[in-house]
């Protein structure tokens, strides 16, 4: 036990090379609107109460890192600790203490045990921080690299809390860490971020170059005051058309989560650049990702329109890297919870109906005190007994989007999240309704 720490698919194509293209933005008919009803709002508070105690008792109270995983069925001893699951152990004390799961008091100084740590004794790269470390003293483990991706993560919680605690410390600390991150290292020479460094390696051979969850380190650091972005970077990586059941959107050869997590704080609701709408892009990524799983039934018959939701995460067989489409990873039968409970905001329906069926029909093997476990297999009758930080982060968070956008208004009154979308392009606008996009893309589809 966790101890606190003290078949043939509908035919999907993706359009290269599209980085500016009319058809990346072309209007498409959205899925009926949907909404949280009075019980939906009950089941989702128990889910983030019992979320926010991993967040609590799976952080070193001296340190504030948060351990990347724990073994909720077991023992568990680890001290391995994620950067990112930190950083949404940090957004997490703001939504625990706006709840009432903990003493304003509690969040409050959690949050500057956490902030002084990072600040003042944690290891870092020109501001960045290594991915994996020791949750007891901060040290590198794994050798792990800086992660550019993960200190981005990072940086959401630590600007959640210095809006969320009215603290002058936190405030400045909050600064300090920030605008410490050199984004001009980082991208000295080209505009496509990699995706780490190492002291034995130098930096990665892997970057940042298409849609993903980069948004949110690109728009950090056009944000940031002291060590910029050049204003090219949001315009240099690309963002591929896919086509999948005649529902045309960005997307990427990865999982869903990509379309997720820049979303967790950065509000782009009625804003666009000169690209797309990104929520209304990941409302269709959800939809077409549900469509995805349902064309799997009649080999993985436990899949339905009361359960979907593949992303990376645990498998019987060790992690996987799975999703689709296009179909990605050895997929068997496994669902991820937090596969749809991160779209909670984009189809807060569909996702309510899969939440309610996982635990209902299948609570006794994937409810625990911490929420569910990270994935099961119905077909095998496996059931995880881990619980994963960033999973459980992102579930935590868009459910609180997805009933008060907490997160979204919060975050979004820093400025460095203000200049990072103004220096990307982001206007205000007014969605087009559903009959107006169907209108519009039957004229386009009369014309091509």
């Amino acid at each position: 036990m966790c101890a606190p720490v003290v078949g043939l698919l509908p035919r999907i194509s993706a359009i290269p090379g599209q980085k500016e293209s009319a058809q990346a933005a072309s209007p498409v008919a959205l899925p009926e609107p949907t909404y949280l009803s009075p019980s939906d709002d009950t089941f989702l508070e128990e889910l983030e109460n019992a979320n926010f105690q991993f967040f609590w008792e799976q952080a070193n109270p001296r340190t504030g890192i948060v351990k990347d995983r724990c073994n909720v069925r077991g023992s568990d001893t680890g001290v391995l600790g994620s950067i990112a699951a930190t950083g949404f152990g940090l957004t997490a004390l703001c939504i625990g203490e706006k709840r009432g799961y903990i003493s304003y008091a509690s969040a409050r100084d959690r949050a500057l045990i956490t902030l002084r740590f990072f600040a003042k004794k944690m290891a870092h790269e020109r501001g960045f921080y290594y991915h994996w470390a020791n949750i007891n003293t901060g040290e590198r483990l794994w050798q792990s690299e800086v992660s550019s991706v993960d200190t981005a993560i990072l940086l959401c919680g630590v600007l959640m809390c210095r809006q969320c605690f009215e603290h002058s410390e936190i405030s400045q600390l909050a600064h300090d860490i920030f605008n410490r991150v050199d984004w001009k290292w980082l991208s000295e020479d080209t505009r496509i971020l990699p995706h780490g460094w190492t002291p034995e390696t130098g930096f990665l051979q892997y970057r940042w170059d298409s849609y993903s969850e980069l948004m949110m380190m690109y728009l950090l650091g056009l944000g940031s005051s002291s060590h910029p972005l050049a204003p090219g970077a949001w315009d240099a990586w690309k963002r591929n058309t896919f086509e999948y059941d005649g529902i045309r959107y960005i997307g990427s050869y990865a999982p869903l989560f990509v379309h997720q997590y820049s979303q967790g704080w950065f509000d782009f609701r009625g804003k666009r650049d000169k690209y797309a709408n990104y929520f209304e892009n990941s409302i269709l990524a959800t939809d077409v990702h549900r469509r995805f799983c349902l064309s799997l039934a009649n080999k993985f018959p436990d899949y339905s329109d009361n359960l979907w939701g593949i992303t990376a995460s645990d498998s019987e067989h060790g992690y996987e890297i799975w999703g689709g489409p296009p179909s990605t990873g050895p997929i068997d039968g496994t669902v991820a919870p937090c596969a749809s409970a991160g779209s909670l905001p984009f189809l807060p329906g569909p996702v309510m109906r899969v939440l309610r069926t996982i635990q209902y029909r299948y609570g006794a093997g994937t409810w625990s005190r911490y929420g569910f476990v990270d994935a099961f297999n119905p077909l095998t009758h496996w059931y995880d007994s881990d619980i994963v930080g960033i999973d459980t982060g992102i579930t935590m968070v868009m459910a609180e989007n997805a009933r008060t956008a907490f997160v979204w208004d919060t975050f979004m009154k820093n400025p460095e999240a203000q200049r990072g979308m103004e220096r990307a392009g982001f206007k205000s606008y007014r969605p087009a309704s559903p009959q107006e996009l169907v209108e519009l893309h039957s004229r386009g589809t009369q014309h091509r």
